[in-house]
């Protein structure tokens, strides 16, 4: 690969980081807490190809000065193995040139956050080793009609709560929809760094009320826990008798942590 595509590609790279990081594009791939050293990255990345551009157009003009051809190597002496032939054989530079285009991409169309076919691809599972050590650490619940609650949370008390702070109360939950075997789950991805570790929670729907909704439509459902629904043989996903489903948008920070 030439200097001048390294140089170009570390650029559009780094610009690439930056331009995620700023717009919020980032928190698809990790959590808020990277985004200094995403921008950070992407800084660093584009002040390296710029210096290295910057350079090579300094040693250009100083061979001009020197009555040297701009396009020409300097003459090196022969290295071990490798005689004159050596130099005569060209690469061809289209497959660097093929680098740009996922760099390209992200530019033009950043991928989206993972969904619904993470979520059927990977088991769920409770997220919180603590609480499964000591059960009896959940806080009752605040006082309210409608509770709000992550997904992640909720999950964890209705696998491993034995106080059943989650019986009887109304909870608010806002997750993606994934359709999987016969039922209808509303999910979240939950990351400990970033999309590369992530791991569903899901809670299954009862009544059929967001059956018609396609996978990975974002919802807002109020209603009540099964108890006793979130075991290990199911892999702890609680049924969920909701009072409402409600579409909303989809929110700039997709995971929960």
């Amino acid at each position: 690969m030439k200097r001048e595509t390294q140089n170009i590609l570390l650029i559009l790279l780094g610009g690439a980081l930056v331009k995620i990081a700023v717009n919020g594009d980032y928190l698809r791939y990790v959590k808020p807490a990277q985004q200094p050293w995403v921008i950070a990255g992407g800084a660093v990345m584009v002040l390296l190809g710029a210096v290295a551009i910057v350079r090579d157009l300094l040693a250009a003009r100083a061979k001009v000065a020197a009555g040297a051809e701009p396009g020409t190597a300097p003459d090196l002496p022969e290295a071990a193995g490798h005689g004159a032939a050596d130099h005569g054989h060209a690469h061809s530079t289209r497959p660097a040139w093929l680098l740009l285009v996922p760099v390209l991409a992200v530019f033009l169309v950043a991928p989206p956050a993972l969904g619904s076919d993470s979520v059927i691809r990977t088991e769920s599972r409770a997220p919180s080793s603590a609480a499964a050590a000591n059960a009896a650490a959940f806080p009752p619940l605040p006082a309210g009609d409608v509770v709000p609650l992550a997904v992640n949370e909720f999950v964890s008390r209705a696998g491993w709560d034995k106080a059943g702070t989650l019986d009887d109360r109304t909870v608010a939950l806002t997750g993606f929809v994934v359709h999987t075997e016969g039922n209808t789950l509303l999910a979240r991805l939950v990351i400990s760094c970033c999309a590369a570790d992530a791991f569903p929670v899901t809670v299954r729907l009862r009544g059929g009320e967001a059956d018609h909704l396609a996978s990975d439509t974002w919802i807002k459902v109020t209603g009540r826990v099964v108890p006793g629904t979130a075991t290990k043989e199911n892999s702890y996903t609680p049924d969920f008798t909701p009072a409402s489903v409600t579409t909303v948008p989809t929110p700039k920070d997709p995971y929960e942590y």
